[in-house]
């Protein structure tokens, strides 16, 4: 089987503030999408200046927190933070939501087009592509925190686990994390970035976006372990994870198709 590379979780000490790998992973996906966006900035949306550039990537941030932190708290543990409601603002304990981050960035994307006077997809569709990076960085801050791990892999496939040392059963685990940074950071990204190269109709880079994230999420989820608290929806199988994944695959569809149907509202090439 894999060993699990033990790396502390704490990257560096200054006093008595711990700095966290995870915190950092938030980031490294800040700053990167920021780069990337200012090197297509002046091809896909000309009229954003680099001031433009950095208050959006401000208020996505502040979007992937809020909506990340808010998502958790409604979508997988609503009793217990309802119960003690000062847990919300213990961030350091855990607890973020790709959902709600994402509804985050859809409200904070909204919020700044409103202030500019921009069109809603014109901004939406040039932030897909800069997001699955950060996405990927976020599941290795879940792999170094030994946290989110995947289900046992029977004696069968012990070849592809691996051994959390968090982990109280200490069985052979799938190390889902690692298979998340993969297809929603690395192949997800490829996926919408090569597609954005050339013009595309308004809303279909969203589309894209959404359709591929819930795909990959979905199947992940079959050999991902639940959180504890929820287990199992239904079926034996189906996760809280995979129920919000399925209005991003429809969604993502639907943007497509609109878009095709309006094919002359396009964006501009990346190349």
């Amino acid at each position: 089987m894999l060993k699990y590379p033990a790396i502390d979780p704490i990257a560096l000490s200054i006093g008595p503030v711990d700095i966290h790998w995870y915190g950092l992973m938030y980031i490294f996906g800040i700053a990167i999408a920021w780069f990337l966006g200012r090197s297509r900035l002046y091809r896909i949306q000309p009229t954003l200046t680099k001031d433009d550039l950095s208050d959006l990537v401000f208020y996505c941030a502040l979007g992937v927190i809020l909506g990340g932190r808010i998502g958790y708290v409604l979508f997988y543990d609503f009793s217990v933070y309802l119960a003690e409601p000062a847990r919300i603002f213990k961030v350091w304990q855990g607890g973020m939501s790709f959902h709600g981050g994402m509804m985050g960035v859809i409200v904070a994307i909204w919020v700044f087009t409103k202030r500019r006077g921009r069109s809603f997809f014109s901004i939406a569709d040039f932030v897909a592509p800069l997001a699955p990076i950060g996405l990927g960085l976020g599941r290795i801050g879940n792999f170094i925190n030994g946290e989110l791990w995947g289900k046992p892999t029977g004696a069968e496939n012990e070849w592809l686990g691996m051994i959390f040392p968090q982990d109280p059963s200490q069985l052979v685990r799938y190390p889902s994390q690692l298979y998340q940074c993969f297809l929603e950071g690395l192949v997800l990204f490829l996926i919408v970035w090569i597609y954005s190269r050339k013009p595309r109709p308004s809303m279909a880079v969203s589309g894209m976006f959404l359709f591929w994230y819930g795909v990959f999420r979905f199947v992940v989820e079959f050999v991902r372990l639940p959180d504890s608290q929820l287990g199992y929806i239904a079926f034996d199988w189906l996760t809280m994870g995979q129920i919000l994944c399925l209005p991003m695959i429809a969604i993502g569809l639907l943007l497509l198709v609109l878009g095709y149907r309006n094919k002359p509202s396009t964006i501009s090439a990346n190349v």
